[in-house]
């Protein structure tokens, strides 16, 4: 037996092909980048179509952040396929009534789209750049440019109604590529922890949930190391953003959860035994307690007491940081959980992830590292800084 997707020891009655999990950690790593990218152009967004001026400092780096996640999303799939040579076998010749195949082309036209935007958005940078630079760098801009460096007015006004159509096809877009990841899980009605109608939402609300708290901390960070001020009316509209959306998030996985637990009917008794049990630290305690309820806590006391100043940097910032790693811990206990109740609902199993290995978790962490490692380098080359901060 391959060790690598070994999930041993095991309770109960389970049948002999469970005794492998055959989903692993980079299959929880994988919602929990679209998520991000879906996440971060909603914020971008919310500025570039609903003209939310607020948001003018974090716009341009949303943007940035939701590409650099998207082109890193195939990774951990790739990882995961035995044969990764065969992943566009799918897309030449796709199986209609296959929910993976047309997400291939859900998630391509997506990509197209938001490296369109991006060019428009950072088209005048290009330009300025293509006739500055000389040398390989300059070419590199000479080359992204298309040979157009028309930036009057008139071409302006016809970039930025490109941006907004674009933005606006990207809204649908964004959430439909992660509401499908939730309905890929929904529909698998083999697995009771899966199958749930309220599935695709809760992916969704916990997208933008975590998008909103991936571009905080982004923000905040950003601004201490370019030692410029945190721009406080942004950092609050991110702030009440977040804040309002884990309110549907939490009642949203909550309604689901209590569903779940009154489907505890005969067959699956197993259920409240693994809620009881296995289920305790990961979801009650570290989604639920600390990386759900504690930053939503302490966000309505901000806002209650209307916090300002580097208080509210701060106390934003870790319940940004907070968010993250519940929205990580959702995804774990959603993929790993829904197979480690077995099958025949009277069994469970113990996941047990190595550390080393094509599936391991060096290869997770080096996967959900690499978008942020190409964001460093993105805004080097494609400044996303609209202005410089100034303090409320």
């Amino acid at each position: 037996m391959n060790t690598l997707f070994e999930a041993m020891p095991f309770t109960g009655y389970v049948y002999p092909n469970e005794t492998v999990l055959a989903w692993t950690v980079l299959i929880v790593v994988y919602p929990y980048l679209t998520g991000l990218v879906a996440g971060a152009f909603t914020v971008s967004s919310l500025y570039q179509v609903f003209g939310m001026q607020r948001f003018k400092p974090v716009a341009h780096l949303a943007l940035l952040t939701s590409l650099c996640c998207m082109l890193v999303v195939p990774t951990p799939l790739l990882l995961h396929l035995g044969h990764p040579e065969r992943a566009l076998n799918a897309v030449i010749t796709p199986h209609t009534t296959s929910a993976f195949a047309i997400f291939g082309y859900a998630a391509g036209f997506y990509a197209i789209l938001l490296i369109l935007e991006n060019w428009f958005v950072f088209r005048p940078h290009i330009v300025q750049q293509a006739q500055r630079k000389k040398g390989p760098l300059g070419w590199f801009y000479r080359v992204l440019s298309l040979g157009s460096y028309d930036l009057s007015e008139k071409a302006m006004r016809y970039d930025r109604k490109w941006i907004f159509a674009l933005a606006v096809i990207g809204i649908p877009a964004a959430h439909g590529l992660h509401g499908y990841v939730g309905f890929v899980f929904g529909s698998l009605k083999s697995r009771e922890w899966w199958s749930s109608d309220l599935m695709p939402a809760v992916f969704l609300f916990s997208a933008i949930i975590s998008g909103t708290a991936l571009l905080i901390v982004l923000y905040v960070v950003s601004c201490r190391l370019r030692k410029v001020p945190v721009d406080l009316p942004c950092l609050k509209g991110m702030a009440y953003t977040l804040w309002g959306f884990m309110m549907f998030t939490l009642l949203l996985e909550g309604v689901e959860f209590a569903s779940l637990v009154y489907r505890g009917r005969e067959g699956i008794e197993m259920i409240m035994e693994y809620v009881k049990g296995p289920l305790i630290v990961p979801f009650a305690v570290l989604q639920f307690g600390v990386g759900s309820l504690l930053p939503l806590l302490v966000l309505s006391f901000m806002i209650w007491r209307g916090i300002t100043g580097k208080v509210l940097v701060a106390g934003v910032a870790a319940s940004a940081f907070l968010v993250l790693f519940a929205v990580l811990m959702m995804r774990w206990n959603v993929v790993i959980g829904g197979q480690e109740i077995a099958k025949t609902g009277k069994g469970l199993l113990e996941y047990h992830p190595l550390v080393f290995g094509r599936e391991g978790i060096l290869a997770a962490v080096a996967v959900v590292t690499a978008p942020f490692v190409l964001l460093s380098l993105m805004v080097r080359l494609f400044p996303p800084w609209a202005h410089d901060a100034k303090t409320a």
